[in-house]
């Protein structure tokens, strides 16, 4: 891809820009308040490109009985509107069906933030113009600044109206902004001559929402919100793009917080400065190699200061590096950062002559970003400290081995020496030199150099046997052998702390990596918990609880790492604050320190779902500065988990409301129809009694009542399954009897079927409920009597096999279709095989299997082996059976 600049393209850039390939485009006509002119706006930016050859329509437009936006109305295609009953009203929503069949190049829709009627495909018109992004149409729309998520709380502190209906930041930062705008004096004009809002209306607007100092206030934050969409944009399309530069749109300010005292002023001065140049900031430690040699009093403040930051506003970033300055030049650069706070020290001129300033470098190699210099107190307990600590002079070890190599290559040398002339014999020291540097470091390396080149003079150089050198063209030898030990070892040095920080970040991704990994396979909440303490205390050495809100408003202890843990009542509020105001709390924040845990959130998106708490008695922080990036990791990821646990727990109480609305509408269908085909044929029997009664009127009336008794049964014992209020009246049932008792009660099902009775009377006992037997029975008849073929028999069958007895019935009709035999037990399912109109509403065999099922049977629906048809068994385990009747009548 084609670039100009010093960078390559950002990845991440490349693959959002790719993914907008094939979308339609958004722009927001973005106002400050209402009656400024957005909808005139986007209509005449429509009607121009209109007048360009492009598909424009009218998908939604609010006029508000405003004349000259009506007029602009009339020159476009609309769209007509969706009708939608809602409480007994007619409501009008945009038709996005009909506009996506339409297909324009572009739609108008008004009021982006509105919220549409119950029953519409969305609930919110944002969500209605993302689908018509993503069918490739660009929609042109409008939105007040009050009416943005992120403001809304801002525009309610200094307007006292809190605006319900929001449109979320991430709609704004994927579209064109316009902002529309005109001065806040217009503007009250314009609604004191009554083109925003009717006359009484309007008066009572200008005493509250429309004063002057509100209109200034949200015309400032539309142009500042306006500013940052822009700015990220552009940042999207330059990272794209690989350019270099700054390009500061609006300021970014970064400030650098090292383990000194006075770290804490830096974060508040950059503060000040992202307050005053209204920009976003961050706050940045630099990991260098020296970070592992802290104290752990610099460690605390390291933490603190990020944590600060944290809590200010700050966004926190730890990058790894091998010195300071290319550390923050290369955040720098990739932030795009124009403004840097950082601090200095005092330090001798002598310190500043062998190490230098890294402020001095800053200033000197950044000249696209101001710098602003705070002085700072140095770290004198810290100094003292380091001036104690023993010098790294190296291994004996180390030494031992360089003295070795020395020895050996001076062997080779005198061995090879009538060979080689005096250079070669130098070259070869330069091997032990090497060595010794990459093996052992600096102190090594210069040892190996002094060495090698005192066995290179004694043995070597002229005259032999002595430290003297007669040529002083040999000093030059001696001065490259350890100028050789000292680049060597600074190369390696550096080579193997870019090493370290490589293998750190890899152990971090590792370690990431394999805590997802585990617990994204798991399905439970308290194992997930539990898991995530355990993980999280092996990580990073800390003990760890970990609290949600679970049966109420008050905080539960969902895990913890060990057993022995306390909270205390600071605990707990610190506990509270951090769940209740989404900011770090406790032990190492800045809020309620005197509690012993440090508790942070636990965010997943806008909604925080418990809090995790770490501790750690050893150590002034619980947590050093260098974990803290890693402990922000887990605790997304394990939010991102705990989220998924808790939607996976929402869509079963979904499914349990959806089957509990197809039951509620199968209900009332069936209410409809099939309770009202009996309860005709009854009325109709029941008007002939008048001219006198016959027989076949009674038994019509007796037949189509026993029906509706039956299906009003059916209803009831669905219900009862749906609540889960089954209650089992277990006792010892004779099977003959249950089914002469059944196919006598179904008779009016069977009629015009004969009824085979194939029970063996040996058949042994069974534990069951005989009422929900009689239940089961029924059903089955009832089914075997509709869609048997008439005339045709039915067999009741019952078999002892295998331990196992079996009661099936078997009718003579279509059968079942092959392969979806077991699905005619679900709810409201009927797999009709012929083309007959057969009633019923797929309840019966559902019932029949609820209820073998909380009696411990189990059920089967198979094809008849001896023709066509079907068979419906009901099959009791051993353990239901009664083996010793003497033993059962005593019990």
């Amino acid at each position: 891809m084609p670039f100009s600049g010093d960078g390559r393209p950002d990845p991440d850039a490349l693959l959002r820009a790719a993914a907008q390939e094939g979308l339609g485009k958004l722009k927001i006509f973005l106002g400050a308040a209402p009656g400024v002119g957005k909808t005139y706006e986007m209509l005449s930016e429509g009607a121009a490109r209109k007048r360009d050859g492009v598909d424009v329509v009218v998908g939604v437009v609010e006029t508000h009985g405003r004349a000259e936006t009506e007029a602009l109305t009339r020159g476009h295609e609309i769209v007509a509107r969706r009708a939608v009953a809602y409480e007994g009203r007619t409501l009008h929503e945009m038709d996005i069906d009909a506009i996506i069949a339409r297909a324009p190049r572009l739609v108008l829709v008004d009021e982006l933030a509105h919220t549409n009627a119950a029953g519409s495909r969305h609930p919110k018109r944002y969500q209605d113009v993302e689908e018509l992004l993503a069918a490739g149409i660009d929609v042109y729309s409008t939105v007040n600044i009050q009416h943005v998520e992120s403001l809304n709380d801002v525009v309610a502190s200094f307007t006292r109206v809190r605006v319900r209906e929001t449109v979320p930041d991430s709609v704004l930062e994927a579209a064109e902004i316009e902002v529309v705008d005109i001065p806040p004096d217009e503007l009250i004009e314009r609604l004191k001559a009554g083109k925003v809002y009717l006359p009484h209306e309007a008066t009572r607007a200008l005493g509250h929402f429309f004063s002057k100092s509100n209109l200034s206030a949200l015309r400032e934050l539309a142009l500042r919100r306006a500013a940052q969409a822009v700015d990220a944009r552009m940042l999207d399309d330059v990272r794209a793009l690989g350019l270099g530069g700054t390009w500061a749109g609006s300021d970014r300010i970064v400030v650098a917080i090292n383990e000194l005292p006075g770290a804490d002023v830096l974060v508040r001065a950059a503060k000040r400065v992202a307050d005053s140049l209204r920009g976003p900031w961050t706050a940045l430690f630099v990991e260098t190699p020296r970070a592992a040699t802290f104290t752990d009093e610099q460690h605390a403040r390291v933490a603190a200061a990020m944590t600060l930051a944290a809590q200010l506003g700050a966004v926190v970033a730890t990058v790894p590096a091998t010195n300071v300055v290319e550390g923050i030049q290369s955040f720098l650069a990739d932030a795009r950062a124009t403004q840097l706070v950082l601090g200095k020290s005092r330090r001798s001129r002598w310190f500043e002559l062998r190490h230098g300033s890294i402020v001095d470098r800053l200033i000197r190699d950044t000249p696209d970003v101001t710098v602003h210099v705070l002085p700072l107190p140095s770290d004198k307990s810290a100094g003292q400290r380091a001036a104690r600590r023993p010098a790294k002079w190296g291994s004996p070890l180390g030494y031992a081995v360089t003295t070795a190599m020395v020895a050996a290559i001076t062997g080779i040398a005198s061995a090879l020496f009538h060979v080689l002339d005096l250079g070669n014999v130098s070259m070869l020291y330069l091997l032990p030199v090497m060595a010794a540097a990459s093996l052992y470091g600096l102190r090594t390396g210069l040892f190996a150099g002094l060495v090698s080149s005192l066995a290179y003079n004694f043995v070597f150089l002229p005259p032999v046997g002595t430290f003297s050198i007669n040529n002083p063209e040999n000093v030059v030898s001696v001065i490259v052998l350890l100028a050789i030990a000292i680049a060597t070892s600074q190369l390696t040095s550096r080579v193997r702390a870019q090493a370290d920080l490589a293998a750190a970040s890899a152990r971090t991704n590792a370690t990431l990596a394999g805590f997802l990994r585990q617990i994204a396979a798991v399905n439970d909440l308290d194992a997930a918990a539990r898991m995530i303490c355990d993980d999280v205390r092996r990580l990073l050495g800390v003990q760890v609880v970990l609290l949600a809100p679970m049966h109420g408003v008050d905080l539960e202890i969902l895990a913890a790492s060990d057993t022995a843990y306390q909270l205390h009542t600071m605990d707990n509020a610190a506990a509270s604050w951090a769940f209740d105001t989404g900011n770090p709390a406790g032990k190492g924040s800045g809020t309620l320190t005197a509690s012993e845990w440090l508790f942070q959130p636990l965010k997943a998106g806008e909604r925080i779902l418990g809090v995790l708490g770490v501790a750690n008695e050893s150590a002034a922080n619980p947590v050093r500065a260098d974990q803290l990036p890693l402990l922000s990791s887990l605790i997304d990821q394990s939010a991102l988990v705990l989220e998924r646990l808790r939607l996976q727990v929402e869509m079963r109480d979904v499914d349990v409301v959806r089957t509990r609305d197809r039951l509620r509408a199968a209900l009332l269908s069936s209410v409809s129809h099939d309770l009202r085909t009996p309860l005709t044929a009854v009325i109709a029997a029941a008007d002939q009694l008048d001219h006198g009664a016959t027989p076949e009127l009674i038994g019509t009336i007796k037949g189509e009542s026993a029906r509706l008794n039956r299906f009003v049964s059916n209803l009831l014992d669905m219900a009862r399954v749906e609540a889960g209020a089954i209650k089992l009246h277990v006792e010892a049932t004779d099977l003959s009897d249950a089914v002469t008792g059944a196919a006598h009660d179904a008779r009016r099902a069977l009629e015009g079927h004969p009824v085979r009775l194939d029970v063996p009377p040996d058949l042994p006992l069974v534990r069951v409920d005989p009422q929900l037997l009689h239940h089961c029975l029924l059903n089955l008849l009832d089914n075997a009597g509709r869609y048997g073929d008439p005339g045709t028999e039915i067999v009741i069958e019952g078999r002892h096999r295998s331990g196992e007895v079996r009661l099936a019935i078997l009718d003579h009709g279509p059968g079942l279709p092959l392969g979806r035999e077991a699905e005619v037990f679900e709810t409201f399912t009927r797999l009709e095989g012929s083309d007959r109109a057969i009633g019923g509403t797929g309840l019966g065999l559902a019932i029949v299997k609820a209820f073998a099922e909380a009696m411990g049977l189990s059920v089967e629906a198979t094809n008849r082996r001896d023709g066509e048809g079907a068979s419906f068994a009901l099959l009791f385990p051993p353990e239901l059976i009664v083996r010793d009747m003497t033993a059962e009548s005593q019990s």
